[in-house]
């Protein structure tokens, strides 16, 4: 077996997962631990973030690949169905005050639709791009790239997550 000499794309986003909870088990502990507000709220922000740019990674990159490698349109259909739910729930998060008891619950739902994200990429998408022989190098070289650049504009990457505020009346 030869070894990689980089993360390839399953690889990176994968990683993405197991950071985010990490992330997500701190802002648990700091919620039983009843740590103060803004410090439950500057971790929130970072998982929204950090879940909106892990979303546009795939949307733009992965998922495209591959559609076009298993030339199936339809092929993440049901995980960009997720993304706008936890888009949904990222804007309402960013949009409710952290001493609003609505703020844990926002953060609640969007902690069970990430780990339903996470089961369907393992389940079904990872195993079809492998499968696939889909260049996983040179599309994690590219998802690597454009972590960058998105990580480079935090402001654009906020507006990205706010940009599903105004349907909130109807997501939550």
């Amino acid at each position: 077996m030869r070894k990689k000499k980089t993360p390839d794309a399953i690889d990176l986003l994968d990683a993405d997962h197991l950071a985010m909870h990490a992330l997500l088990q701190s802002w648990h502990e700091l919620v039983r631990g009843n740590a103060a507000p803004l410090q439950r709220r500057a971790l929130a922000e970072e998982i929204c973030l950090e879940l909106t740019l892990h979303a546009k990674l795939e949307e733009e990159l992965f998922h495209p690949a591959m559609r076009e490698a298993l030339r199936d349109p339809q092929l993440g259909e049901d995980t960009e169905e997720l993304h706008v739910r936890q888009r949904a729930h990222i804007a309402s998060i960013l949009c409710t005050a952290p001493a609003d008891a609505l703020h844990e619950t926002r953060m609640a739902l969007l902690a069970r639709s990430f780990e339903q994200h996470v089961r369907a990429q393992r389940e079904l998408v990872f195993n079809r791009a492998l499968a696939a022989q889909l260049d996983l190098q040179t599309l994690g070289r590219a998802i690597s790239a454009r972590r960058d650049e998105l990580r480079a504009a935090p402001e654009a990457l906020r507006a990205d997550a706010m940009a599903f505020a105004p349907r909130l009346s109807s997501a939550t």
